[in-house]
């Protein structure tokens, strides 16, 4: 029986290779249920009649209303709450959340209160949500299989761990994200003062969407990263490092209580990871060239400077303080890389606007995820302020 796959995000840059992925199993092995993006619908129809779809999703009101007009012979849903729909309609065995932003964490909430099969791209579901999205799972028996190169790496490596009636975390005595450092790696505060948003853009290795490119610059993606980790793994905060490492070869690594440790390798390539997830617990051959360490010649490594790049600080201690506070912290980010995508905000500004946003808006213990939907609202009408002003 071919695996029923759903989609979210299938038209971004994880989407996109993870049909990739699909189009390179052999025939049999994976079934399209469904697809959603955010606002374009026409690449979205022209996946939907490749891979023979009748139930496609899109956020954007207008967007869907255009693919209606257009597609007559399916099904079009539309606004956040279309996308919970296609989780609960389209019969899907697993799906890959591949949406960006906190507006994943709807559909994460829908597909594992089903007890479906979760393969997480979004990492702002465990980054708002995360205890409770956790708990979701283990209540439904759902899997989070996690698609982010470095989740996935370490994913694999905790696994290889495992020894029978023991905890794998019995033997593991760190978890070491690493960062390529982004485009400004090495630079001073005062160098970043000017930076525009084309410099922002032009990401060293990975080819990604605006807004996670943004946050790579940033190294808000890495602190994102640090508090899905501790979600995902279940390792408390002084367990987690980061390391800067340009070459983005090791993926990620974890110490072991003996003094060793097993790193994850491979040429950056998101398919690598999209994969693994995607066709789990099996590990099938993908067009991908082996890693050649004698080509790749030398691996560099550094810490990473939480002085210059403050938003990787600022995650750190929304993580540790828990509650809703990642919450506040992610719906701030949000908010200023938008001001800063569009001119309105200074590349520095944009953790200015975190800070102080973190600062106005007091957090809260979690009981339910309403109290994340009041605290994300909150925060953002704090963080608008917080742009207005520095404008």
């Amino acid at each position: 029986m071919p695996r029923r796959l759903l989609i979210l995000g299938s038209t971004g840059s994880i989407g996109t290779q993870a049909l990739d992925v699909v189009r390179a199993a052999p025939e049999g092995t994976f079934e399209i249920v469904g697809l959603a993006a955010g606002r374009q619908w026409e690449p979205l129809l022209e996946q939907a009649r490749e891979f023979g779809v009748g139930l496609v999703g899109l956020s954007d009101p207008e967007a869907a209303a255009r693919a209606e007009r257009e597609w007559p012979d399916g099904r079009v849903l539309q606004g956040p709450e279309g996308l919970v729909h296609l989780v609960l309609e389209s019969g899907a065995d697993l799906v890959l959340n591949a949406l960006v932003g906190a507006a994943g964490l709807g559909p994460t909430v829908a597909t594992l209160g089903e007890g479906i099969d979760l393969a997480l791209a979004n990492k702002e579901s465990l980054v708002v949500g995360g205890e409770l999205v956790m708990q979701l799972a283990e209540a439904t028996g759902a899997q989070v299989l996690p698609v982010d190169s470095e989740h996935s790496a370490l994913w694999q490596l905790v696994t290889a761990e495992s020894r029978a009636g023991e905890s794998p975390q019995a033997s593991i005595e760190r978890l070491v994200l690493t960062a390529s450092g982004g485009p400004f790696r090495g630079r001073s505060r005062d160098e970043l003062a000017d930076v525009g948003v084309e410099q922002a853009l032009k990401h060293p290795t990975w080819a990604m969407g605006g807004k996670i490119t943004i946050d790579s610059a940033t190294l808000m993606n890495k602190g994102l990263e640090v508090i899905e980790a501790h979600h995902l793994f279940g390792t408390s905060y002084d367990r987690i490092d980061v390391v800067v490492h340009p070459q983005s070869i090791v993926h990620s690594y974890v110490t072991l209580v003996d003094g060793a440790a097993l790193a994850h390798l491979g040429y950056p390539d998101m398919k690598a990871p999209i994969a693994f997830a995607l066709h789990h617990p099996e590990r099938r051959p993908i067009p991908m060239r082996p890693l050649d360490l004698a080509d790749v010649g030398q691996l560099t490594f550094e810490r990473a400077d939480e002085e210059t790049f403050r938003c990787l600080h600022l995650a750190r201690e929304a993580g540790r303080e828990g509650g809703t506070a990642p919450c506040i912290l992610n719906a701030a980010n949000e908010v200023a890389v938008h001001a800063f995508l569009q001119g309105d905000l200074g590349f520095l500004q944009i953790a200015e606007v975190v800070e102080a946003t973190l600062d106005a808006v007091q957090p809260k213990a979690v009981h339910a995820f309403e109290t994340l939907y009041a605290a994300d609202r909150a925060a953002r009408d704090a963080a608008a302020e917080q742009v207005a002003r520095l404008g």
